[in-house]
């Protein structure tokens, strides 16, 4: 029932749904009933969304409304008529989102009724209102991390238009960070979308972002600020980051070093970004760490020192800053990646991850061995 992870990887793999029998297809309301956006999504990949017709699409519309509206806990005890206590588990559904899991009665049902309702609705051309979709969002515990929150988010960012702007703007000077959180979400998925020629939400973005990143208190709000200001290859926004360097959130401190990896388009780091990222390498936050490294490994600013500093930092407690220290010596044609590698050992099984930092080594002996 919950197998939507799994189907999209499939589809991701290649498997082909066009040759998926009519028999093979679940109805559209049953997973609506499992709650598992992951899985109505994979039902309708464009292959075989014509094998649904409207009328059944928007039975599926209205399902994910009432269990949305009613809520899972009350849904379940309905069906059920049970009266035990309701289990709730965070699971993972689809590549990148969460939801709550919920069990009652001998039956399981996920919480991703919010998302599914948002995607049909803009499947079957229903604009649904910005207000509408920030309240499905707000209504999540997880808030950011739930699938309906980011379903909510990248629906409204598609639009890339003057009025959602103005809508996600306004929340800025909410005194809720909850929406705060929503509209600078909102706002920075608006610029990234937007691929026109013109660009035009770039410059209000750096503007708003700039001044809103100097006055914020919540961290998960600063943070999204600051990935934002990330986003823009721009002096200003390089001032805006740096002054959070020192943070005492690590989330932030990761905004940050993130960030700078957008300013790398001059062949050298400015002095006060190399100095934060030299610092942020030895950071006491693993993830900082490893982040900044990664920085670094993929600016073209190649002065030795950062080489010293990735070396400095391969006997790490941590292997993944040990990689990514590896990986930056390789992309800097650093011999010192050979032996670090060497040492480390082959990637961890089913780790992409360690797969890609360990390549590199690879890479920079070819290059060394065919000069």
């Amino acid at each position: 029932m919950h197998a939507g992870r799994i189907a999209q990887l499939l589809l991701q793999c290649g498997a082909d749904s066009g040759k998926s029998r009519p028999d093979d297809l679940i109805p559209l309301s049953e997973a609506v009933d499992s709650g598992s956006p992951a899985l109505f999504e994979a039902l309708l990949d464009h292959e075989i969304r014509g094998r649904y017709p409207e009328i059944e699409l928007l039975e599926a519309r209205d399902l994910a409304r009432r269990w949305h509206e009613t809520g899972v806990e009350a849904e379940l005890r309905r069906r059920t008529g049970s009266r035990d206590a309701v289990g709730r588990t965070p699971v993972q559904d689809g590549e990148y989102d969460s939801v709550v899991e919920f069990t009652l009665g001998g039956m399981t049902v996920r919480d991703g009724h919010g998302a599914i309702l948002t995607y049909v609705e803009e499947l079957l051309g229903v604009r649904t209102s910005f207000e509408e979709l920030m309240d499905r969002a707000l209504a999540q515990v997880d808030q950011q991390d739930h699938a309906t929150w980011s379903r909510a988010s990248l629906q409204l960012g598609g639009r890339r238009e003057e009025a959602t702007w103005t809508a996600a703007a306004a929340l800025r000077t909410s005194p809720d960070p909850s929406r705060r959180l929503f509209g600078a979400e909102v706002l920075r998925l608006i610029h990234l979308f937007d691929d026109s020629d013109e660009d035009a939400f770039a410059g209000p973005a750096l503007d708003l972002f700039t001044d809103w990143a100097a006055a914020e208190t919540d961290v998960a709000v600063l943070t999204e600020v600051l990935v934002a200001l990330g986003e823009h290859s721009d002096p200003h926004a390089e001032a805006a980051l740096l002054p959070h360097v020192g943070h005492p959130d690590a989330r932030v401190r990761r905004a940050v070093a993130q960030g700078l990896s957008a300013l790398t388009s001059p062949p050298v780091f400015s002095g006060d970004a190399r100095t934060a990222l030299l610092g942020l390498m030895a950071d006491p936050d693993a993830v900082v760490r490893q982040t900044a490294c990664r920085v670094v490994a993929g600016g073209r600013d190649h002065d030795p020192v950062f080489a010293d500093a990735m070396a400095a930092v391969l006997d790490d407690t941590d292997r993944l800053v040990q990689l990514a220290a590896v990986y930056g010596l390789a992309l800097h044609d650093d011999e010192r990646c050979v032996e670090a590698a060497r040492l480390l050992g082959p990637p961890q099984r089913g780790s992409l991850e360690e797969e890609s930092y360990l390549d590199e080594v690879w890479r920079y002996e070819w290059r060394r061995d065919h000069r």
